[in-house]
């Protein structure tokens, strides 16, 4: 079993219920669309999502040992923008992931990020290979990169700092492919590219903000079914600790990242909640997420 638990609701089916070991830690669902490309080669586009799907759910990215329900849930919405030539493409794509809720039916939205910069080649049937010491395709590199950013939220929101060696990983991507002089691995293009981002979960004086994800979501979103008012107070902390790490890094992308995926979610912890609390909540997400504050409104409807 993987050697820190994702989900304490797993223990109860897994004393009753014999299971075997499996390898594979992502459960990606990959989605291309190619609306915005003409050929009449339609194929390759179906073959692509097989063989990206392929690529992230048949590896085995941690030595960790995950059962078949603790695999973690992700999505790629690949947008096609461009085919400059036969083979070679310029995308959009979203990536997600999320987590399951102690002892509920939820699913918590972990990861939510944009990448505007994807450019790789690709041909029907042609073989994906990935080395972890050496580049050998900006696609590969892209991929797993998101893997074991994916890795690193997911353990973080289970153990303070616990996503640690998979955003290591990840930084090791990042320097290899930053080789290849392909859009997106750079410090010099964007603050919101997968530099970016790695560059924002690596750094120390971030940790805080890290640590503050844990206790968001183990301390705080895992309790609230049995506990709703202490979980508040868990996130209400979180959100003030926040305001330090906004005002030294207005930018951060891993602030940014965060709201994007959690906007909806606070709207619906806070809105049940005292009014003391709403008021709180309310003036925090204001401040530190502004951009949102048609969302945030809802909390005092």
């Amino acid at each position: 079993m993987k050697s820190l638990p994702r989900s304490l609701k797993w223990l109860t089916i897994l004393l009753v219920v014999p299971t075997l070991s499996f390898s594979q830690n992502l459960d990606c669902d990959v989605i291309v669309d190619a609306s915005q490309i003409e050929t009449s080669d339609r194929g390759v586009f179906q073959d692509m999502e097989s063989a990206f799907e392929d690529f992230i759910n048949s590896r085995d990215w941690t030595s960790d040992e995950f059962e078949p329900g603790e695999r973690i849930k992700c999505s790629l919405s690949i947008t096609l923008t461009e085919m400059p030539s036969i083979g070679n493409f310029r995308a959009t794509v979203q990536i997600r992931s999320a987590r399951p809720i102690y002892d509920t039916s939820y699913e918590s939205i972990l990861f939510n990020f944009a990448d505007r910069d994807w450019r790789f080649t690709y041909v029907e049937s042609m073989p994906l290979i990935y080395n972890n010491n050496s580049f050998t395709s900006n696609l590969t590199s892209m991929l797993a990169y998101y893997a074991f950013i994916i890795l690193g939220m997911d353990y973080d929101s289970f153990g303070e700092l616990s996503g640690s060696p998979y955003y290591d990983q990840a930084q090791n991507v990042v320097t290899q492919a930053a080789q290849s002089n392909n859009p997106g691995w750079s410090a010099l293009e964007s603050t919101r590219n997968r530099y970016a981002l790695i560059d924002d979960l690596t750094n120390q004086r971030l940790e805080s903000m890290r640590i503050g994800y844990y206790k968001y979501h183990r301390l705080g979103l895992d309790i609230y079914e049995e506990n709703p008012d202490q979980a508040r107070k868990v996130i209400l902390s979180m959100l003030e600790s926040m305001k330090s790490i906004k005002s030294q890094y207005p930018a951060s992308i891993f602030v940014i990242s965060f709201f994007d995926a959690k906007a909806d979610e606070l709207v619906n912890i806070f809105a049940d909640g005292n009014i003391a609390d709403k008021r709180t909540a309310y003036n925090l997400l204001l401040e530190l997420n502004p951009s949102k504050g048609d969302t945030y409104a809802r909390i005092m409807n």
